[in-house]
């Protein structure tokens, strides 16, 4: 779950929503990744691991806050990467490999022996999958990995931030940046962004749903918020 804090109550957006909006923005990107299909696939579904626990607000008696995927507890978390990595491989074995590479470059090094585990067995899972590839499959390997992680960031500003606030949220404090480019989110206003220099091939429109809970952990309803990304 992606949380974000307000006054009296918690904006809840669920990551396979926030997926979804990665997706967006890697389609209507100028330069299109090779292979498309599997690409876009693998932005559009990288976070499809936490549909199941998404389903509930687990609540963190320690902070008096919903967990968020930033300190969502090890083991459920890892457990649900790997089943969510299964079901990708069995759709598309290249985006089931791209996401693998995606979340062993966030767990490496933080989550212990659990994230150690987790790290062997996908490693195994990559190199399994990169001996089917074609050669643009591979030679591209990495270039897509670091277009999925600039969508998702991008995905995170518009779900992590008021519309109209230019604060960066993690993975990207200082900004993002692609192949060597520099791209500053600018919100012309509350409901319309871009990106300066444009990397867009057209305007298009972002929809992205939240539920709303109290702070004393009342369901308080859900709304969506509506974006226009501008070229």
């Amino acid at each position: 779950m992606i949380v974000r804090e307000e006054n009296d109550s918690f904006v809840l957006i669920e990551q396979h929503e926030h997926d979804q909006i990665s997706g967006e923005f890697a389609k209507h990107w100028r330069e299109q990744p090779r292979p498309f299909e599997p690409t876009i696939y693998a932005i559009a579904n990288h976070d499809l691991a936490w549909q199941e626990i998404d389903k509930s607000v687990r609540w963190n008696e320690a902070t008096g806050k919903p967990y968020a995927f930033t300190n969502y507890p090890t083991g459920p978390k890892l457990r649900a990467y790997s089943g969510g990595l299964d079901l990708l491989e069995s759709r598309s074995p290249y985006a089931a490999c791209l996401c693998s590479m995606h979340y062993t470059t966030i767990v490496r090094g933080s989550e212990g022996e659990e994230g150690k585990r987790f790290e062997e067995s996908e490693t195994k899972r990559q190199q399994r999958l990169k001996k089917e590839m074609s050669a643009e499959e591979l030679d591209n390997l990495e270039r897509n990995l670091r277009f999925l992680k600039l969508c998702d960031g991008l995905s995170l500003f518009v779900c992590l931030n008021e519309p109209g606030e230019t604060a960066y949220p993690p993975p990207c404090p200082n900004g993002f940046s692609f192949e060597g480019a520099k791209l500053e989110p600018v919100w012309e206003d509350r409901s319309t962004l871009r990106l300066d220099p444009n990397p867009f091939s057209e305007p298009f429109d972002l929809s992205v749903p939240y539920a709303l809970i109290k702070k004393d952990g009342t369901p308080a309803g859900s709304n969506r918020l509506e974006l226009r990304v501008t070229c």
